[in-house]
């Protein structure tokens, strides 16, 4: 077993601090491993499938990679949602999945599927430790893969990476034996490409058709905060001027970008709005309006930045690929050039003045609703005034990330959400593990009932989380096929869209020990909000009640007024 246990030492001295394990007997010498090493924090969630989110929570707030480990059988396949998130949103995970011996396949025995490749194309890589391992060249290689795995997690773009490790019995040390960890193990590091000063010769062009265009858009997409490219962008906008629109998970409200997208774009004459030349960064976006609108009104040049990988071309015009950190980009391809800045142009005052509008149109239409029936939107808007400069905020699937891109976010707030893949299953799990990495950080997770109840195994372990605040929206159901055209329409909305449901969260905070504050209506909620955020209140959760009918009404009246507003 010494390869095995010389695993935990490879990962210590690539800089891994952090593992998630979920209890087995095939993993036993993994586990005894990884738990016995000093430099190396392990934390043990039974339910694999939330253990893979808080993992992948963790690894998302220290932006390094993170240690899974499980035992054989279908627990590896429980990892699946959260690897195929951290696989779409970049996020460096090393999953070591213990196995029965090759000769075991498919031969009916307890716990055995086929493990290799397990993730399939929803994974970096996949590696086969070796199974024997008592020649010199089996324990090279199975050091070889093991810093192979790891670097390949890291490097750009990052994303989940499998070990498949078969296991023969006994793996059992016998009692009172130490494990003992091989300070010379092989480690092999990978250095990533320092970012070029200089113009490359291949970026010539593209600064040409830059600097010639009147109609130049600047879109972000999901990514981590980035000072250096908030640095790049300024330089750029500081030769030419161009409008720059993102989500909330750009992560640049404090650049004060265009926002209210959602708001506008379906009311405003798309020839006002179209660009010329389009460039893109970053991962996923929430904003269906602009996903749409780009892809009707295609720029001429469409050009997406990105460190490596393959190039999305989610509007339908991609057509140059830079590979290139963004931020060197941005501060790199108009360099030297003149400075000529001209706001006046018509196009940014058109994406100027419909953001103006828009952005302020959401919080007017709710606050001119009064004090009434408590409305999730409402409440939303009431919550988000109290989180805290610093604070993680972590928005589940469904309508809390659209509310809030909706509502916007003020800046020195750092907002995460799963779109790699945009599921429910380990939005909790998510949060969890942000708020473990990070004790230090408040961690917020706004999150509708369905996502909630969905995940609740994200708080079953042992491990205190005073940081960690969770506010339930529940309207006993899906309440986003009550909004979106399509489910809504149709006889059968209710029992095959909707499943309603009775849960309340009082149970669940309960169980595992969270303060609850349940309210219904809008003075309940400004009552709670204080003490619920409260430094001394520790991990706690608020669950808002709300009717998924009226929230629905009261949605129609808000986009009913929104089009009012930009066609009177």
């Amino acid at each position: 077993m010494q390869v095995v246990h010389n695993i935990a030492e490879i990962c210590a001295q690539h800089g891994i601090t952090d593992v998630v394990l979920s209890p087995g007997s095939r993993s036993a010498p993994l586990t005894l491993a990884f738990a016995r090493h000093p430099a190396l924090t392990v934390r043990v969630v039974p339910d694999e499938r939330a253990a893979a989110f808080i993992a992948l929570g963790m690894a998302q707030a220290q932006r390094r990679a993170v240690v899974l480990v499980c035992t054989s059988g279908t627990a590896g396949l429980n990892y699946a949602p959260a690897v195929a998130e951290a696989y779409f949103q970049h996020i460096p995970l090393v999953i070591f999945t213990a196995d029965r011996p090759p000769e075991w396949i498919d031969q009916l025995d307890g716990q055995t599927i086929r493990q290799h490749n397990l993730y399939g194309a929803h994974a970096k890589g996949a590696f086969e430790f070796p199974a024997d391992t008592t020649h010199t060249d089996a324990k090279w290689h199975s050091a070889r893969i093991v810093n192979e795995a790891i670097n390949l997690a890291q490097a750009g773009p990052a994303g989940p990476v499998q070990v498949n490790v078969p296991l023969r019995e006994p793996f059992y040390p016998k009692a009172g034996e130490a494990i003992q960890y091989e300070q010379n193990v092989k480690i092999v590091r990978e250095l990533p490409a320092s970012a070029s000063t200089t113009l490359p010769a291949n970026w010539a062009e593209l600064r040409e058709v830059i600097l010639a265009s009147d109609r130049t858009l600047v879109v972000l997409g999901q990514q981590t905060a980035d000072p250096a490219l908030l640095q790049g962008l300024m330089e750029f906008l500081g030769t030419k001027y161009a409008t720059v629109v993102a989500d909330c998970l750009g992560q640049i409200n404090a650049f004060d970008p265009v926002t209210a997208q959602d708001v506008f774009l379906p009311h405003i004459e798309p020839h006002l709005l179209q660009p010329d030349v389009l460039i893109t960064c970053g991962l996923s976006l929430i904003s269906k309006s602009l996903k749409l609108f780009l892809r009707k009104n295609p720029p001429n040049r469409h050009i997406h930045v990105l460190p490596g990988g393959i190039a999305p071309n989610t509007f339908q015009a991609l057509t140059d690929v830079v590979y290139a950190e963004p931020a060197a980009f941005f501060s790199t391809i108009l360099a030297g050039h003149e400075t000529v800045v001209d706001r006046a142009i018509p196009f940014h005052q058109a994406w100027s003045k419909a953001d103006a509008d828009g952005a302020a149109l959401p919080r007017k239409i709710i606050r001119a609703a009064g004090q009434g029936t408590l409305t999730e939107f409402g409440a939303m808007a009431t919550v988000l005034p109290y989180i805290a400069q610093g604070t993680a905020l972590h928005l589940a699937n469904s309508m809390a990330v659209r509310y809030a891109n909706i509502l916007g976010i003020e800046a020195g707030i750092e907002v995460f959400a799963n779109r790699g893949t945009s599921g429910i299953d380990g939005c909790n799990s998510t949060a969890v593990g942000a708020a473990l990495a990070q004790p230090e950080r408040p961690v917020v997770l706004l999150t509708g009932d369905v996502a909630f109840f969905y995940d609740r195994n994200a708080f079953w372990h042992n491990y205190p989380t005073p940081n960690l605040r969770v506010i339930v929206f529940n309207n006993h159901g899906g309440g986003i096929f009550r909004i979106i055209d399509g489910p809504r329409q149709q006889p059968e909305l209710e029992e095959f869209f909707e499943t309603r449901q009775l849960l309340t969260a009082e149970n669940t905070a309960r169980d595992f020990k969270l303060r609850y504050f349940p309210v219904s209506s809008f003075a309940e909620l400004e009552s709670a909000l204080p003490v619920f955020f409260a430094l001394e209140t520790g991990a706690a959760l608020l669950e808002v009640t709300t009717d998924s009918k009226t929230n629905a009404e009261f949605f129609e009246q808000y986009r009913a007024a929104v089009k009012a507003a930009f066609t009177n």
